[in-house]
Formats: structure tokens, sequence, C-alpha cells
């Protein structure tokens, strides 16, 4: 069984096919990149994993169970979780608390525990911080605990959003340009950050545009262009493919022509 397995998924807004017939897989444990030129629906397949959009047609399955249909919230109980291209934290919070807010999509008291403290909300509160200063010290974020998310670094900050997915209990990050806005130095932290995640028996499946991260820390990649797979492929297999290099430099070209 495919740990995460998605077939001939289509998404159709009104006449246009922002994704069409797409089919991928990602096995437990590897890491696994979504690239291709701006537009090519990328984000939109992400979107679909997480249940932000209902796919027109195909299916999607994660450990035997079917995503679609399913809410957002479902979805992440199911081990599925995501960052964004965009930093989605809280700034004015500290770390930890930005990691909690994770935590407690598996809340277990009700709301008058919350209201009136109780102690089964007590217990399970020391039970999340707990868990979350140990994510933290895991990935080397233990220094930024009680630091407010503002006051970190910008490649800290995106460790602090990985962190806040991993506090959902996921199984399968799904990485939105987690090198966008990164210097060559903080992309090179960054892959090594990632590869960490790997050995630590997370699988992920990112987005990215930094070919040097791509290339270097990608089991397999998939490419898409106007929505639509033209490639798939081990990292020097995608590297040389033809379709993939013009998709590129087609976009590139486009691009300069309209300036």
């Amino acid at each position: 069984m495919d740990f995460l397995k998605v077939s001939n998924i289509t998404m159709q807004f009104g006449g246009l096919f922002a994704v069409e017939d797409v089919s991928f897989h990602v096995d437990r444990g590897e890491i696994v990149s979504l690239i291709g030129p701006n537009g090519a629906g990328k984000t939109t397949v992400f979107n679909m994993l997480t249940g932000v959009y209902q796919i027109t047609s195909g299916t999607m399955e994660f450990e035997g169970h079917k995503l679609e249909g399913k809410t957002p919230q479902e979805i992440v109980g199911l081990g599925i979780s995501r960052t964004f291209q965009n930093l989605r934290l809280f700034p004015k919070m500290r770390v930890i608390e930005n990691v909690l807010v994770g935590t407690h999509i598996r809340t277990k008291y009700n709301f008058f525990d919350g209201l009136f403290r109780s102690k089964a909300f007590r217990k399970e509160e020391a039970e999340k911080t707990v868990r979350a200063i140990e994510i933290l010290e895991s990935i080397g974020l233990e220094k930024y605990i009680n630091s407010y998310v503002e006051s970190l670094p910008y490649g800290e900050q995106r460790k602090v959003e990985i962190a806040r997915a991993i506090a959902t209990d996921a199984k399968l990050l799904l990485l939105d340009e987690p090198a966008a806005g990164m210097n060559p130095s903080e992309s090179e932290e960054l892959l090594h950050f990632i590869r960490s995640l790997k050995d630590k028996g997370f699988t992920v499946l990112m987005i990215e545009h930094d070919m040097n991260v791509v290339m270097n820390i990608s089991d397999r990649i998939y490419v898409l262009d106007h929505g639509k797979l033209i490639a798939h492929g081990l990292p020097g297999e995608i590297a040389n493919d033809k379709r993939v290099i013009e998709a590129y430099l087609g976009g590139e070209r486009k691009h300069a022509k309209n300036r």
C-alpha cells in the first residue's frame, strides 16, 4: 500500500483547468519534490491534498484513507500537515506558544474544562507543553523556546512553522517553498534541516524553486507545467530532461518579453 497515492486528480475553476489528470505517489520515509514554473499548479495540488479545494475528479489516498471530500481538520487528523509559502506564524507570540497551537488539533478536554481550568485541562496542557518542548529540542530550536517569533532570524522562523506542523502529530509534511526568501547560506542550512527530518522518520512532500535544495535533497521529483505532469524521476534524470528545461527556459523567455 502506497503511503500517499494520488490518481488522475483534476481541479477545474469554471472553464480553467488549474490541475489536469495528475498522478503521483509518495512512499513512507521519502523526500519528494513537486516543481515547475510559476503558475504550474503546485500550490493548487497542496490545496487539494489538504481539503482547501474539493477536487473536480480523481482520487487521493493516504495510508488507505480517501482524502477527497474530507475537511482540512479531518485531513490533519489523519496525519498530514503543511506549511505555507508566506509565513503563517503568530509573530507577537512566543515560539512555544506557536508550536502549542499545532498540538491543539488533538485536544480532548471540552469547553467547560477550558473555561474553568479543570484538572483535565491542566493535565493535558502540561502534557502538550512537554511535547512542544521536546519537538523544539529535537530540531535544535530549544534556545528560542521563550523568544517572540518576530525576534527570530527568518530561517529560524521557517523552522518554527515546520515545528508547528510536526506538533499536529504529522506523518507527512507538506512544505510549500520552505526556502523562499532565504539567502544561499540559509538555504544550505535548511537543506540539512529537512534531511534531518527524514532521519527522524518524517515523510516530506515539498514544493520548491531553489534547484540547489531540490536536486540535493529529493529522492524523486515530479514536474508540473500548466497543470499537467510533464516528467518524473530521479534528480539526475530531471536535470537533463528536455521537457523540463524547455518548461523553465520557455517561461523565462516569455517573462522577459513581457517586461
